[in-house]
């Protein structure tokens, strides 16, 4: 088992990396290379990185990711926070980088011009979009994300396919939502603009550290909607949990059964 210092040391590189690619296009090509651009930029570049260390860490860094992993059991709580450090420390330090290069232009100002993430009249979001929107932006996209993560985690899938394909939902993701709210889906990527942007994109990084996390749980309820693993297998497992599952798995088959009726 590969030891917890390679993991987050791992997971602290490939997360600057990714906001060094991703965060330094927006912030410093914006304007440039437009909405398809950035989102470019951020797709190529974790699948960079996910072949660089997917075999180390399995290429995280979000930590709405990290939970999913937690909640279906494939991570431990101990083990997971060490990723959580390292995507923590590589978020900061990335955008460091990004910060450093453009504060280099006379009068620039990182308060509206660092891709921070946020809704209504904040620069965070560039459509004036509310909180309600943001909010399910937040938690659907993460939970594709985390969905795409949880069904390409198993021996099947190298760490270059995994990443390849992670990194087109990353494509689509900010694609959807960066004239939204600026795209995030990830707490430490907001957390590597707020903390530059400070003001406004500071008083709302709530949001995006408690929206994706929702998204988590959503992503992985999913995943087992279509995977082989058991709600028994999963830390969600609970009476209510599988009294809900048990209902509905009774409303399906007799749904089922309707149509097949109808067919023949």
């Amino acid at each position: 088992m590969t030891s917890n210092s390679r993991v987050l040391g791992a997971e602290a590189m490939a997360t600057a990396v990714l906001m060094i690619g991703g965060l330094g296009a927006a912030v410093l090509g914006g304007s440039a290379i437009q909405v398809l651009g950035i989102a470019l930029a951020w797709g190529l570049t974790f699948t960079a990185v996910a072949h660089a260390i997917g075999n180390i860490s399995g290429c995280h860094v979000n930590p709405a990711v990290t939970l999913a992993m937690v909640i279906s059991r494939k991570l431990t709580p101990a083990r997971a926070l060490f990723y959580v450090i390292g995507q923590v420390i590589g978020a900061l330090l990335g955008g460091l980088v990004v910060w450093g290069i453009a504060s280099g232009v006379e009068g620039w100002s990182a308060r509206h011009a660092f891709a921070a993430n946020g809704w209504g009249d904040s620069g965070g979001s560039p459509g004036g979009y509310g909180l309600g929107s943001v909010m399910m932006l937040e938690i659907i996209l993460t939970a594709i994300w985390v969905f795409v993560a949880l069904c390409t985690s198993g021996r099947a899938f190298s760490p270059g396919a995994r990443g390849l394909s992670i990194g087109m939902t990353l494509v689509m993701i900010n694609l959807v939502s960066t004239t939204v709210d600026n795209a995030s889906a990830n707490p430490v990527r907001s957390l590597a603009s707020a903390v530059f942007a400070g003001s406004d994109a500071l008083k709302q990084l709530w949001g995006f550290i408690v929206f994706p996390l929702i998204g988590a749980v959503v992503g992985v309820v999913a995943w087992l909607a279509v995977d082989t693993a058991t709600l028994e297998e999963t830390m969600l497992d609970s009476d209510v949990t599988r009294k809900i599952r048990d209902l509905a798995d009774g409303v399906g088959d007799r749904a089922i059964g309707v149509v097949e009726d109808v067919v023949d």
